[in-house]
């Protein structure tokens, strides 16, 4: 009976972790203003080999892996 539990466990923990990256793969666009009311912070990083293009995303919280406008 205890090793079902602990299969049962380890089975809901692997799809809890699973469902961020799920969301991740699916980026939208989000203001700042969500990404940090959800929790999240801005990443800004630069793209590219010397123009100035950048890329800013929502890095934890509920937006985590977004795009941010």
């Amino acid at each position: 009976m205890r090793t079902l539990s602990y299969a049962l466990l380890t089975a809901l923990t692997a799809t809890a972790l699973a469902a961020p990256a799920t969301a991740a793969a699916l980026p939208a666009d989000v203001t700042a203003s969500q990404c940090v009311a959800g929790g999240g912070m801005i990443v800004i990083s630069a793209v590219g080999d010397g123009s100035p293009s950048y890329s800013k995303r929502c890095m934890g919280g509920v937006h985590d892996g977004e795009t941010v406008l």
